[in-house]
């Protein structure tokens, strides 16, 4: 366990545990969970995750994160929430694999992908020792990617995270208070509901992840906290973790298409950006990554590059037909959260029987702003897009309902 840095810390529903007590119930786990070259754990809460993983480190086991109940074939034993372990009949690993972290992406836009990694790509841009004295927020699902992340720079880096059994955002605003917590990283739909909080503890880092962001909401960041250092990550569970960008602007720099950053090659085909580099997953459950012969990967993210800047635009897939319009709902909402006195919004499509599809819309307003006297400056912004793509409704709410993985509905049932 020499990546292990022994300053680190998890405070979670708190009760503090340090590195012995980490290592003590890992080794438990290890203990119950022998002959075992596959295992499966239930990513319910981060100390659950920090448990199973430095078990499987163990092991030099092959550790699978479920974020839902599905256990994935050929494991040869399952951890459940409470740490319990059962071996599913007829299980046979065959050849050890080796540790290495199987991952499920969120599926925000279709069926979620399985994901190998090994241990060395994960853990690639964090440093050993370089986050003594840091105390984390735990914002993402402790079981995807980004809450994967957060908790190996906490192991690794020798800081502290702090968790909560109730994920809302006031109630996690209220801890980062409490805890005096210095680091945070979330989704852009989670730093504006966090903004109207009015929580503001010392930060020194502001990172944004999991959403393309943009340059209201980096401008209100920065403005809140004048101490803390914003930037916003570009990575995926398939992609894994690409670039940082820390100037203070949307999109990244269009010079990167050119010259790569951090080792990672940048292009862009058809409005699509593509990249190539070591961090890449090695492979997809049952199959491999579908890169091409020069191994880039489609990320599926659509993007335009404007003057000296490289944009995101939406989800390739989140593209809907609306009455044979097609129509990019992330372009809507981007238009309606720039309106003076909204402070978040959410586009979302409906099935429609006549049209295929339908937008519709919920809006959160500034505190004391009047919802009824928005709504005609957001039908106003909005009027200039073709029909298919304005909202049919526009439903003022006092929050938005945010998935696990800290990003906003799109499909409305």
């Amino acid at each position: 366990m020499d990546w292990l840095d022994p300053a680190c810390r998890l405070v979670q529903g708190g009760q503090s545990h340090d590195w012995p007590a980490l290592l003590e119930r890992a080794r438990d786990l290890a203990g119950r969970l022998r002959p075992a070259a596959r295992i499966a754990a239930v990513a319910a809460t981060p100390l659950a995750v920090a448990v199973a993983l430095l078990a499987a480190r163990l092991l030099d086991a092959e550790l699978f994160l479920m974020r839902g109940t599905a256990v994935p074939a050929g494991v040869d034993a399952v951890v459940d929430a409470d740490g319990g372990v059962t071996r599913p009949g007829g299980a046979v690993s065959g050849a050890t694999p080796g540790f290495a972290l199987m991952l499920e992406s969120s599926g925000t836009t279709g069926t979620p992908k399985r994901l190998r990694h090994t241990f060395d790509r994960l853990a690639a841009r964090i440093q050993g020792g370089r986050g003594r004295g840091s105390v984390w927020l735990a914002t993402f699902d402790p079981g995807g990617y980004a809450g994967l992340q957060v908790l190996l720079t906490v192991l690794r880096g020798g800081g502290t995270l702090v968790a909560d059994d109730v994920p809302d955002v006031p109630a996690l605003a209220d801890l980062a208070q409490r805890h005096a917590v210095t680091h945070i990283s979330a989704t852009p739909s989670f730093w504006r509901a966090f903004l109207l909080t009015g929580k503001m503890p010392p930060l020194k880092a502001v990172t944004l992840g999991g959403e393309a962001t943009d340059q209201s909401l980096l401008d209100r960041l920065a403005a809140a906290f004048p101490n803390a250092a914003v930037r916003h990550i570009y990575a995926s569970t398939e992609a894994g973790a690409l670039f940082a960008v820390a100037d203070g602007r949307a999109g990244f720099p269009a010079a990167w298409l050119e010259t790569g950053v951090e080792g990672t090659d940048l292009a862009v085909r058809d409005g699509v950006l593509w990249v190539r580099g070591p961090r890449l997953a090695t492979a997809l459950a049952g199959g491999r990554l579908p890169t091409d012969a020069d191994g880039w990967y489609g990320t599926g993210d659509r993007v335009e590059v404007v003057g000296d800047r490289v944009l995101f635009r939406g989800r390739e897939d989140g593209v809907v037909n609306v009455g044979g319009v097609k129509v990019m709902p992330d372009e809507v909402e981007a238009l309606i959260q720039a309106v003076p006195g909204i402070a978040d919004a959410a586009v979302r499509v409906r099935a429609s029987p006549i049209t295929g599809h339908l937008l519709t819309a919920q809006l959160v307003a500034v505190p004391d702003q009047d919802p009824e006297a928005l709504r005609p400056r957001v039908a106003a912004v909005l009027a200039g897009l073709p029909a298919a793509a304005r909202p049919r409704r526009l439903e003022f709410v006092t929050e938005l309902e945010l998935s696990p993985s800290g990003k906003k509905k799109r499909v409305q049932e």
